[in-house]
């Protein structure tokens, strides 16, 4: 068992040699992604089939007994805590309820901008392998170093390219799944607009 992780290690840091630096330089790129991915999966977990007002009409009766599941249903007891201690202080709930659920309009947002950087930028790094690659393999070929090697042209050149495909391989998921990770945080951000505008109402400020 020991021997074959060898290996398999063995094998991709061989392969991650025929691209040279670039190689490395996405690799590390592609495990920042996928961890901005993951901590944007996890925090963007609705936790509930309900409507915003049928969740808030639910936490305002049970009053703290029911326990949260998710994102959406912290954001309301956090916003419905908020709208208390206004009322309790004769003031107006909005401020209170926009302080309260500034938290969660800046932790829906994390990691997003490390997200689109990586997705734009890695084709860019796989290309500037390539041309590199291309460079010193046309250098080789100048110097008759290939032909002493007994190296072919389309070898050369399909090592050149092993940096626009790892480029490609690492974008490509992340501009999918980023672009579905960034429709759930505008829909919080909507479901976040509607929740300040239902407690911050008259009807529902005497109701609490």
């Amino acid at each position: 068992m020991i021997d074959m992780i060898r290996a398999n290690l063995e094998l991709f840091v061989a392969y991650m040699n025929n691209g040279g630096l670039t190689m490395w330089v996405l690799f590390f790129l592609n495990l920042l992604l996928w961890y901005g991915l993951g901590h944007r999966r996890l925090i963007l977990k609705r936790g509930t089939f309900h409507n915003v007002r049928r969740l808030v009409e639910m936490h305002a009766k049970q009053g703290g007994k029911r326990k949260p599941k998710g994102l959406l249903e912290y954001a309301v007891v956090d916003a419905l805590q908020a709208a208390r201690e206004s009322g309790a202080l004769g003031k107006k709930p909005r401020a209170y309820i926009t302080d309260a659920l500034s938290p969660y309009l800046s932790g829906i947002k994390r990691y997003s901008v490390l997200v689109k950087s990586i997705v734009v930028i890695a084709p860019l790094i796989g290309l500037l392998g390539t041309v590199s690659g291309m460079i010193e393999t046309f250098e080789a070929l100048r110097t008759s170093a290939m032909f002493a090697q007994g190296a072919s042209i389309s070898g050369g050149i399909s090592k050149a390219l092993f940096t626009t495909e790892l480029g490609l391989v690492v974008a490509v998921p992340g501009l999918i799944i980023g672009r579905v990770l960034d429709r759930k945080e505008n829909r919080f951000v909507l479901e976040f607009d509607q929740l300040t505008e239902i407690i911050s109402t008259k009807e529902f400020q005497n109701e609490v």
